[in-house]
């Protein structure tokens, strides 16, 4: 291992020789400087030093001068001040500068070298503290960036998920493929007019989504019925929402979409079900699918009548503002521009296969 190089300033040349031949002695490098300037100059010069001993009381650039330039230019050098008895308040005004520790005239050979070990001991602490911190820091970037690229991949795998459950409710029933796909998109359409945050309009995207996921546990005979549904069918139909629940807040990232799921039949005014809820109870997210449900329930063609305009869509949305649907959603979704479903209703239609779902995630 090279050995220590270290600085000797003083303007006394008698005091540098003998300085540095104790330390040549311990095996230390020396180098001299006759002033403070000189010292600067020499350590400007590109030569390395890893201790600087420097006499307090100096011509033209004194000690605490020195140090305070030497701080500001090379900190990782420590400084101890070398003074007499009649300095020692100087002295310890520079180590409240900066200095590492100062030593007293005339000093014993174990004295400074006892002082030079402490300090380059201090230094190389520092050092490996520091070379520790840095690669700590590229080891967190390291780990941060295979977090991201892991979050990543498990962000598509969910997204594989949801497109493998809207698949299996789109065998089972053919009329849902294109309803969820467009209530999600206008369910994310009025959440993001409303102002709401990214991850919570991605919650509410799942819900909007899979909101007939539960249909899966209805009978065909009942889903697929073209007539009227008597009482007890009625009933049964209305557990999907039940049923929806209890499949998807078995799945981590979808337990918070459940609760949409589970409410997503209720009105605000707490006369909806399966639970009554009213008003608040009910999640956001449920409150901004009631309208967007609504939205494509009437605009959109059904086996016992045809699709009605948008404008007939908005003129029912608003009278059943604070029965059925939540006031504030509602003053949110009046506000957007009427053209903006048709838009976003023919975006869908042209996407063919690929589920709308993603592609308004994305870009939410």
């Amino acid at each position: 291992m090279p050995a220590d190089r270290i600085l000797v300033v003083d303007d006394e040349e008698a005091i540098r020789e003998i300085v540095c031949s104790m330390l040549t002695a311990a095996h230390y490098k020396c180098g001299q400087a006759s002033s403070g300037l000189n010292a600067l100059a020499l350590l400007e010069s590109g030569e390395e030093f890893s201790l600087m001993l420097s006499d307090l009381m100096m011509p033209d650039l004194n000690g605490i001068q020195l140090l305070e330039r030497a701080k500001e230019k090379y900190p990782d050098t420590p400084v101890v001040m070398v003074t007499a008895v009649h300095d020692i308040s100087q002295a310890l005004q520079a180590i409240r500068n900066g200095a590492y520790d100062y030593l007293l005239k005339p000093f014993e050979r174990e004295q400074l070298l006892a002082t030079v070990r402490r300090a380059l001991e201090n230094r190389r602490l520092k050092l490996e503290n520091r070379a520790y911190q840095t690669n700590l820091e590229a080891l967190v970037d390291a780990r941060t960036e295979q977090l991201k690229k892991a979050m990543a991949e498990l962000k598509r795998s969910y997204g594989m998920t949801l497109e493998a459950l809207g698949g299996a409710l789109d065998l089972k029933d053919a009329e849902t493929e294109g309803h969820s796909r467009r209530v999600t998109v206008f369910t994310i359409a009025i959440a993001r007019a409303m102002g709401l945050p990214k991850d919570q309009i991605d919650v509410i995207a799942n819900g909007a989504f899979l909101h007939d996921i539960g249909k899966m546990a209805v009978p065909d005979a009942i889903l697929r019925k073209p007539g009227k549904l008597d009482p007890q069918e009625v009933e049964r139909m209305r557990e999907h929402c039940y049923h929806g629940y209890q499949i998807l807040k078995k799945i981590p990232f979808l337990k918070e979409a459940s609760e949409i799921v589970y409410s997503h039949q209720e009105y605000y005014d707490g006369t909806g079900y399966p639970r009554q809820l009213k008003g608040e109870e009910i999640p956001l997210g449920a409150r901004i699918f009631a309208v967007a449900d609504t939205l494509d329930a009437i605009t959109s063609d059904r086996p016992y009548r045809a699709a009605k305009p948008v404008a007939a869509a908005l003129k029912e949305i608003e009278r059943c503002s604070g029965t059925q649907f939540d006031p504030q959603v509602v003053e949110a979704f009046l506000r957007m521009p009427e053209n903006i479903w048709a838009d976003l209703r023919n975006e869908i239609e042209g996407q063919g296969q690929p589920s709308a779902y993603s592609t308004a995630k994305t870009s939410s």
